[in-house]
């Protein structure tokens, strides 16, 4: 838990709040909504702390009772709601820990808060057991919802909340922040950019990650030899790929940079903007033997294949078509 200055990028939401706090126009409920990692959570404890805050200001001064609770998540009216089963958070979740606890006044600060992370799992029930709470709130009562997907709330909730919804944070903003804070080479700094696309949570966990380097030279090393290999040999490309099942997308998502990067060196023959420079060699080769329209089927491919993982198609199976997809062209 930190105060706003910790956070990168998001300066729409944190001048809103900070706005909400100093006119003392705080809402019941707000809906932080945005990619997972992408800062909801930093937000919405970044808010609370100021809100409980004893000097009062617009911004937590991390020095009072109540904030240095807050930093050790100890403070008692900063209540993070939780959920046993795994995906879905069931009626008697809201009820025992906001509807039957937000009746009781704050322990020791202005407000009492109520932090739902992955609120998108609130079944049908559930929403409608926080309606209840929603329609006369006690005054003190703030709630924050966190979501990856607010439009999966009931229409009854989003017209009662205020709905934040996280941008993309700029790529050179992540890269400055990468490279002199997080001591990470430019070369590397450049690939966890991209790859995040303005998720700074994503973006911090690639470049700590030993795995992401390993997944990231055996996608490469996979699409080199790919027009080499043979049908008989695919079935051992495809156990290759299985092995980084669980980043599946990930995996795309380094295949699709790859392409993207042939495909901007074949159309500008500018080695400076490819995020796969230490590559320049295989890309080159790699243009001159495909045309636009078969880099295009390819990406078209790999999107296609980033649904049909949704739809729990057979794993082996959309591998092997995207394989020989990629090889046809």
């Amino acid at each position: 838990m930190g105060d706003f200055s910790k956070i990168l990028g998001h300066e729409n939401i944190i001048g809103y709040f900070k706005n909400a706090i100093s006119m003392e126009k705080v809402t019941h409920a707000y809906i932080l909504n945005g990619q997972e990692k992408s800062g909801k959570m930093m937000l919405a404890e970044a808010f609370a702390m100021a809100l409980q805050c004893e000097q009062g200001g617009s911004t937590p001064c991390n020095l009072c009772h109540s904030c240095k609770q807050a930093l050790s998540h100890n403070q008692p009216d900063i209540i993070y709601v939780t959920h046993e089963k795994p995906n879905t958070i069931g009626v008697e979740d809201i009820r025992k820990q906001i509807n039957d606890d937000i009746v009781l006044k704050p322990y020791s600060s202005k407000f009492k808060i109520y932090i739902v992370d992955e609120a998108e799992k609130m079944n049908i029930q559930a929403q409608n057991a926080l309606l209840k709470t929603m329609e006369e709130p006690p005054a003190y009562a703030v709630l924050l919802l966190l979501s990856t997907n607010a439009d999966s709330f009931l229409p009854t909730i989003l017209s009662r909340c205020v709905r934040l919804d996280l941008k993309a944070v700029p790529d050179s903003m992540i890269r400055k922040y990468l490279m002199e804070e997080k001591q990470v080479p430019s070369y590397q700094a450049d690939i966890c950019v991209a790859f995040a696309q303005g998720n700074v949570g994503k973006a911090m966990a690639l470049a700590s990650s030993d795995n992401f380097n390993e997944m990231k030279n055996s996608a490469l090393q996979l699409i080199k030899r790919l027009n080499d290999i043979d049908l008989y040999e695919m079935m051992q490309a495809v156990k290759q790929i299985s092995e980084y099942k669980l980043e599946i997308r990930d995996y795309f998502d380094l295949m699709m940079i790859w392409y993207r990067d042939v495909l901007l060196y074949k159309a500008t023959a500018d080695a400076n903007r490819l995020i796969f420079q230490e590559e320049i060699y295989s890309i080159k080769k790699a243009a001159s033997h495909s045309s636009y329209e078969g880099i295009e089927n390819i990406l078209k491919a790999l999107e296609k294949a980033k649904v049909r993982l949704k739809a729990n198609v057979n794993f082996e199976l959309l591998i092997e078509l995207l394989l020989l997809t990629i090889k046809e062209n």
